[in-house]
């Protein structure tokens, strides 16, 4: 695995949080993406959602990166403060994915099944048995 780090929810304030997370870590904000910038409307984004943040990342430590986003407004009613975080695994390979996202949705439920995105070549979320909530990403350099 490349990389496990900690992924954050928000309803439209993300860029504010990470702005005030960046001031108190003191880290580096980079990947800033709007869903203008994943496809907007022909992705299927409201007008309304173009500049809210898809994807943002402030590096922490060496070995760890803080990312969040903004649910898109339709989603806004399924999210709930407390439990809109994810656990975000970057894997070394494709098998590898599909792997550890079967093991873990042994008696869990799919958010978003594994497939090709604009961001990955493969990437997927489920939440597991024990309502823990995984996101997937393989990618190659």
């Amino acid at each position: 695995m490349r990389s496990a780090d900690v992924y954050l929810n928000f309803a439209g304030n993300t860029r504010q949080a990470f702005e005030f997370y960046q001031q108190v870590f003191c880290g580096e904000l980079s990947s800033v993406y709007t869903y203008a910038d994943f496809g907007g409307t022909s992705a299927g984004f409201a007008e309304t959602d173009l500049d809210r943040i898809a994807h943002i990342a402030l590096r922490l430590t060496e070995a760890f990166v803080l990312m969040g986003s903004d649910v898109p407004s339709r989603s806004e009613g399924d999210l709930v403060v407390g439990t809109n975080a994810y656990v975000n695994l970057n894997v070394e390979s494709a098998e590898e994915g599909r792997r550890l996202f079967e093991a873990l949705l042994d008696g869990g439920s799919v958010e978003h099944r594994l497939e090709k995105t604009d961001w990955a070549e493969l990437y997927g979320s489920l939440i597991d048995r024990f309502g823990v909530r995984w996101m997937f990403n393989y990618w190659t350099e």
